[in-house]
């Protein structure tokens, strides 16, 4: 192996991220080594994944689990567990990076230990910029670390930004598939199903971000990541709806010019650019068929319909405890929603409440982060 490769831990490897980001290194395996890898509960995943990989270290956050499959763990990798474990793999010496794929506040601690320990960060998991987006932008620049996005929107912004004085962004446009009921009025989404929420016209994810996006919740979320991660003001973050989801974001600047990057629907790019950067090298990924695709098509977001997008400019710039608080309510009630115990449109109804009722810290450290994490997914569900 070269000198120069990459050596990766991957937190989350057995979810969509992290099996997408398997497949980058496999394709790039001469630049790309992964020494870690961790999931949750998915042990024989886990465990198929360790042989594939030849990672020397592993870890299952159910402890449990963790113990269970101890003895058939191949010789010479080491097993840990709990957060515990998320955090020591975090850090582990050899590490250049660590792509952080966990869902939910899980990932916070192990990303700001990386950070911690000199370690540049891949960032696919939204809370942790959500929640703790200060503290981990501030330990970034502390330490010297990078903080690269994987979202393709944050990808794309990334992207477009390099080289570029800040001063001269007049607006970062996150742009929107606009999900499954674009096209809905606002009574057709009283009546949404489950079944119909899961069926995204563009993108294959897992349940909770299916219905992020037919809500557009993630986009209200992906906001203040971005508000976060390219030091800007919410007001000059928009969104816009592109169907097609062939331009993955936009950056316009003072003089009115705008840049775009596009590329297919596929993770496995933005995920390839974070873990290869600032390097773009060639891969077996398939072009964009302007041809074939024909238009590009764009739309205002129905905020009045959608109140997602204007419920996230609420809560990114009055800032403190109240992403937290939030992000905590809208994962409860999309659990309600898919449990059928939630209306669709009530996922909306349930989060603004909580909001309302939260009393924020202003200046939160990161205790107080978890503490509103924990009130508001209690106060949810009573």
């Amino acid at each position: 192996m070269a000198d120069d490769i990459k050596k990766v831990v991957i937190l989350g490897s057995t979810g969509s991220i992290g099996v997408s980001a398997l497949k980058v290194a496999k394709d790039l395996s001469e630049r790309i080594e992964v020494v870690g890898i961790a999931a949750h509960r998915s042990a024989d995943k886990l465990l198929s994944q360790l042989n594939e990989t030849g990672a020397r270290a592993a870890c299952l956050s159910d402890q449990d689990v963790a113990e269970s499959i101890r003895n058939k763990i191949p010789s010479g990798v080491d097993m840990l567990s709990g957060q515990d474990g998320l955090v020591e793999l975090a850090t582990l010496e050899e590490a250049d990076i660590v792509l952080i794929a966990i869902v939910g506040v899980a990932g916070l601690k192990p990303a700001l230990a990386a950070l911690e320990a000199g370690k540049d960060l891949a960032v696919a998991s939204k809370e942790i910029l959500v929640m703790a987006g200060h503290a981990v932008m501030e330990t970034a620049r502390r330490t010297g670390s990078k903080v690269l996005p994987v979202d393709s929107e944050h990808n794309a912004i990334f992207q477009c930004l390099e080289g570029k004085d800040p001063d001269t962004v007049s607006r970062l446009i996150l742009t929107a598939s606009g999900g499954p009921f674009r096209e809905y009025g606002k009574n057709d989404l009283e009546n949404v199903s489950v079944d119909k929420a899961l069926n995204h016209p563009t993108w294959d994810m897992g349940p909770k971000i299916t219905v992020d996006s037919a809500t557009l919740f993630n986009k209200g979320l992906e906001m203040i990541e971005a508000r976060w991660l390219f030091d800007i003001e919410m007001d000059r973050v928009d969104v816009i709806v592109h169907p097609q989801s062939i331009i993955h974001s936009m950056v316009e600047f003072i003089d009115g010019s705008i840049l775009a990057q596009m590329s297919v629907t596929d993770m496995c790019f933005p995920i390839q650019y974070a873990l290869t950067w600032p390097e773009r090298v060639p891969n077996s990924l398939p072009p964009v068929d302007f041809a074939g695709i024909g238009k590009l098509d764009f739309e205002k977001p129905r905020i009045d319909d959608f109140p997602a997008l204007s419920l996230a400019r609420e809560a990114g710039n009055a800032g403190g405890t109240l992403p937290a608080v939030m992000n905590a309510a809208n994962e409860v009630a999309v659990a309600q929603f898919l449990k059928g115990k939630l209306s669709f449109t009530g996922i909306w109804e349930h989060v603004a409440s909580v909001m309302r009722d939260h009393h924020v810290i202003e200046d939160p450290v990161i205790d107080q982060l978890i503490e509103a994490d924990e009130w508001a997914r209690n106060y949810a569900i009573a």
